[in-house]
């Protein structure tokens, strides 16, 4: 994934774990708009999701950043 969509990745959880805690769970979709202006990035990261780590449908913020800042 390219550096944009990880720091937006990277925000979106702190943003969510700020909110409600580090027990807040969340989906890929999160990382995107309602409207899907970047199918191509969206199936990219859902990839990266489903396939590459086989995580559930919802998985915890703490650890999705964590993910993410660790494989950079």
């Amino acid at each position: 994934m390219n550096k944009e969509i990880r720091e937006k990745i990277i925000e979106v959880c702190n943003e969510k774990i700020a909110k409600k805690g580090d027990n807040v769970g969340l989906s890929f979709y999160a990382f995107f708009k309602n409207k899907n202006d970047n199918p191509k990035l969206l199936l990219e990261v859902a990839t990266w999701w489903i396939e590459t780590h086989k995580l559930d449908h919802f998985e915890k913020a703490v650890k999705i950043k964590k993910m993410i800042t660790e494989n950079k």
